[in-house]
């Protein structure tokens, strides 16, 4: 048949064949299968696959590429990305995508960043951090030495780590570098606390002092606890230094003239530690702003309205358990909204507007765990063995790091959390500098850092 003829002819029988039904059609196709030969079967066999693959994302108006997308788990999207250039495209496009992955990695989102390829990236460093804690290759570990003697207080902030020791001085250490900046004699230190101007200290001596950095003088001494200070806190803006003592009691000073304005009674232990901070909720005995302390012994913690008159009555206290065989473990968590602490009953949350406990954590062999720091998506806690990292959305311990034999203490002074900011939310770039330290027996302090990306 001439070429000519034969196109006429397919156009007639191609005519016909779209004026069949679907059963016809089939019907035609069968027939025309059973006249044919090899060749023509060889032909058919080739080309049906290619015309059954119809490629969606190509085909598909955008959005709707985006809405399947979504329900394909990351990794196997990376995986999708291998496809082709066009599917690698259209799903390092899906923004969304991306920052849903990286939330449920417990990643801080910042929703006005909606480049593309940007969460994709974040994403992969995400994962790769998120791996690194699974297999306990997050961190890395350093010392400062240059105590003479037992090292008890320890105290952190902006990268900086104040030490107060037995050897009658306190020293400031840049923890990046491990270079020591300030060293100054003081008294014997159970507590410290620091700013860019002085250092406050509370001692085995009963007393709280305050020194100048540049020069080492004291400039305050708070005299008229009778048992050892334990914990000191302060606030330039109220003009007020509180601590907690051996005596069972917690006073109030005036920071710049070391008068003592109040003396809080009630604890039946030593307290062990006090907390002044901002509250950022409203309730019916506080509003935000005001300024609030929490004390803290072995078995309570009591809240106290504190302002500019310093008049104090214990708005409420707080304990796990009236059996006095169940005792708080060192360190208290407050962040004007929530606290939290850990006993040998699991870690305690408690709402600061009600005083309502909102949940209690209960992970295996959580007796002698202790807590050092609590966050919106993360928590760490610690025990004679490890350092360890929960996932506060589960309530599953997500990495562990081995800790030396580190100086015990049941009041919590000798040991830390560092940065804390990542409990929120890792970023990319708050998972650097301090992670932990802890005083050791032979006087220098061990110090757990993140570890750089890889």
């Amino acid at each position: 048949m001439e070429k000519k003829d034969f196109e006429a002819w397919l156009d007639n029988i191609s005519i016909a064949f779209l004026s069949l039904t679907d059963l016809q059609k089939n019907e035609t196709l069968d027939h025309l299968i059973s006249l044919s030969g090899a060749i023509q079967l060889r032909h058919l066999s080739n080309n049906l696959e290619i015309l059954l693959k119809r490629d969606f994302l190509k085909l598909l108006p955008l959005e709707l590429s985006f809405y399947l997308l979504k329900w394909l788990d990351p990794q196997t999207l990376l995986t999708c990305c291998l496809v082709s250039k066009q599917w690698n495209k259209v799903i390092s496009a899906c923004t969304e995508v991306w920052q849903t992955a990286c939330k449920n990695l417990g990643w801080q989102i910042d929703d006005s960043v909606q480049d593309p390829l940007h969460w994709k990236k974040v994403y992969l460093k995400a994962i790769l951090r998120m791996k690194q804690l699974k297999d306990h290759e997050a961190f890395e570990t350093s010392s400062l030495i240059g105590h003479s003697a037992r090292v008890y207080a320890l105290y952190y902030k902006d990268g900086l780590l104040c030490t107060g020791s037995d050897d009658l001085s306190a020293k400031l250490w840049d923890v990046s570098t491990g270079q020591c900046i300030y060293g100054i004699q003081t008294h014997t230190c159970a507590a410290v606390k620091f700013d860019e101007q002085k250092l406050v200290t509370g001692s085995f001596d009963n007393t709280v002092a305050c020194w100048e950095w540049s020069s080492g003088a004291k400039t305050q001494h708070f005299r008229g606890h009778t048992g050892a200070v334990f914990s000191v806190d302060y606030n330039d803006e109220l003009d007020i230094l509180v601590s907690g003592s051996a005596d069972f009691t917690v006073k109030v000073w005036a920071l710049s003239t070391g008068t003592c304005l109040n003396t809080l009674t009630g604890h039946t232990e030593w307290v062990t530690k006090v907390v002044l901070q901002k509250c950022k909720v409203k309730s019916l005995m506080h509003s935000p702003g005001d300024y609030i302390l929490l004390s803290a012994d072995k078995y309570e913690i009591k809240i106290w309205p504190i302002g500019r008159e310093i008049n104090c009555k214990c708005l409420r206290t707080l304990s796990v358990s009236e059996d006095r065989s169940i005792s708080l473990q060192p360190r208290l968590h407050f962040d004007g909204k929530y606290i939290v602490c850990s006993s040998a009953l699991g870690l305690y949350q408690w709402d600061f507007a009600s005083y309502d406990i909102l949940r209690v954590i209960k992970p295996p062999d959580f007796s002698n765990v202790s807590l050092l720091g609590f966050g919106e998506i993360f928590a760490l806690l610690f025990d004679n063995r490890y350092l360890y990292i929960m996932d506060l959305r589960t309530e599953k311990l997500i990495s562990r790091w081995p800790l030396p034999e580190y100086r015990k203490s049941k009041r919590g002074s000798s040991f830390l959390a560092g940065e804390m900011s990542w409990l929120n939310g890792l970023n990319g770039q708050n998972d650097t500098g301090l992670v932990f330290a802890t005083s050791m027996p032979d006087h220098s302090i061990h110090l757990v850092l993140w570890k750089e990306h890889g």
